[in-house]
């Protein structure tokens, strides 16, 4: 039987608030144990909680990048469990009127464009840490993180693929960062995702019971619980078993999905409206007033790049992948305004790879945007062929020196003279008889083998294109 994998994702997304979500005790990461943890973070009897404002601005700021609908109303609610890390014996989040509802993630996986739908993002507050590793016998609390402001974003089960999941997922890291509402740091818990994951056979409908896979801090660890918990939901059904609907945790030292306990309903929880929050109001002052302070959004700058700069929609994806590549691109390309799809083509190739080889973001590169177009200037102006400015852009990485520096100081200028050029194209026609009577007898590949010679003979300097239409020339005399 062939199967299809439903997948739908919540990420968590901790706003880059200063202080918390209904305290002003600080949100800041790797203080001392249960320093930062405020009366009321930890409901001490007589306090009341306070909606933090910022935090309330970095999910209408989300809404707007999401195209998602902004409720002006919505409703605190208390969701009610028992752990040991928290203190309320109660999480304050939202349920049935969340600030936003609705909006959408476009990606691309291996150049076909998705669409992920949005079904809402909740604000609430996160709970404690539980650390076992620390004590023998015995587990710690800490509260530093009881209350710390979260963004839930609960996606559609729109996703087919671990790959489409952490191409959503990186998108949505991406995102958030780009609009300054969380640091995305998944060591330290900024960004964590749990991935909702089902089974069916191909063509059917109706969804399978799902099981949810919890706090997966990276987008490796993310793709790989998706791929075994898919594995293990085919297997048991293959084998006549059933899927339980539970939550479960993934191990990366095993590369497996543990089961944790039985998955809760919304009815478990027992969700009321908190009695001491007001319902939260937006007025459409506050909208306009974030609204104005947005940067240009991701969508609208791939869509500028397109129409104003003539690049591909997918180019222009890559290179609006995160912030840091955009700017990156965009001060290239300034610097080169005859020619934007070079700088993209290099911005997003040659750069990227060695990037991605070095494991390292855009913002630590040894060539600055300015040191590139110096580079592409050189292709540009024909005094180094393409495949040249591959072995300066190298020398560039390795010594922080400037492209015209490295061509000037290792004689890599290319070879355009065309009196030179036909000097050498004479010579490798008079001593490959052989060759040229096959390219005459019709066999185009030979004629591969006179450029391969002609750039052998000037270390690989002279310009192609010249070298190409004296060899036509030539060979058809």
């Amino acid at each position: 039987m062939q199967w299809e994998v439903v997948i739908g994702l919540e990420t968590h997304a901790q706003l880059s608030t200063v202080s918390k979500m209904f305290s002003g005790a600080s949100t800041q990461f790797g203080g001392a144990p249960n320093t930062q943890a405020s009366a009321v973070d930890i409901a001490l009897p007589g306090v009341l909680p306070i909606a933090n404002r910022g935090a309330v601005e970095r999910a209408i700021r989300f809404a707007l990048a999401v195209n998602g609908t902004i409720n002006r109303r919505s409703i605190f609610a208390r969701k009610n469990y028992f752990y040991p890390d928290l203190p309320k014996g109660y999480q304050i989040s939202q349920y049935e009127l969340p600030i936003v509802q609705g909006g959408s993630i476009a990606f691309f996986v291996e150049q076909h464009e998705k669409k992920v739908n949005l079904t809402r993002a909740h604000l609430e507050e996160d709970a404690g840490k539980s650390l076992h590793e620390a004590f023998h016998g015995m587990s710690g609390i800490d509260l530093n993180r009881a209350g710390t402001p979260l963004l839930e974003i609960v996606s559609e089960a729109d996703m087919r693929s671990a790959a489409e999941a952490v191409a959503y997922a990186r998108t949505l890291h991406a995102l958030v960062r780009w609009i300054d509402i969380c640091d995305g740091n998944m060591q330290e818990g900024s960004f964590r995702c749990d991935a909702n994951v089902s089974v069916r056979p191909l063509g059917e409908r109706k969804l399978g019971t799902r099981c949810e896979v919890k706090n997966l801090n990276s987008f490796r660890f993310l793709e790989r619980a998706i791929v075994f918990e898919t594995r293990r939901q085919i297997e048991l059904l293959e084998d006549g078993g059933k899927v339980v609907q539970e939550t479960r945790l993934y191990d990366p030292d095993r590369d497996e999905t543990r089961s944790m306990r039985s998955k809760e309903d919304a009815h478990d929880y027992r969700y009321f409206p908190d009695p001491d929050l007001l319902p939260l109001e937006v007025s459409d002052a506050l909208i306009d007033h974030v609204r104005a302070d947005l940067s240009e959004l991701p969508n609208a700058k791939r869509n500028r790049f397109q129409h104003e700069l003539g690049l591909s929609r997918y180019d222009a994806a890559l290179l609006t992948a995160n912030r840091e590549t955009a700017g990156y691109f965009e001060a290239v390309a300034s610097a080169l305004p005859q020619h934007p799809k070079l700088a993209a083509n290099w911005v997003a190739g040659e750069l990227s790879s060695r990037l991605n080889k070095e494991d390292i973001g855009i913002e630590r590169s040894p060539i600055s945007p300015a040191a590139l177009a110096g580079l592409l200037r050189r292709i540009d102006d024909n005094t180094i062929s393409g495949k040249i400015a591959k072995e300066v852009f190298d020398r560039m990485w390795e010594t922080g020196a400037s492209a015209d520096e490295i061509i000037e100081r290792e004689g890599r200028r290319q070879i355009s003279d065309s009196s030179e050029l036909e000097r050498i194209v004479d010579q490798i026609v008079e001593a490959n008889p052989a060759q040229v009577a096959e390219y005459r007898s019709g066999k185009e590949k030979a004629f591969n083998f006179f450029v391969g010679q002609a750039m052998k003979a000037t270390k690989g300097q002279a310009n192609p294109a010249q070298v190409n239409e004296i060899l036509r020339k030539k060979l058809a005399q």
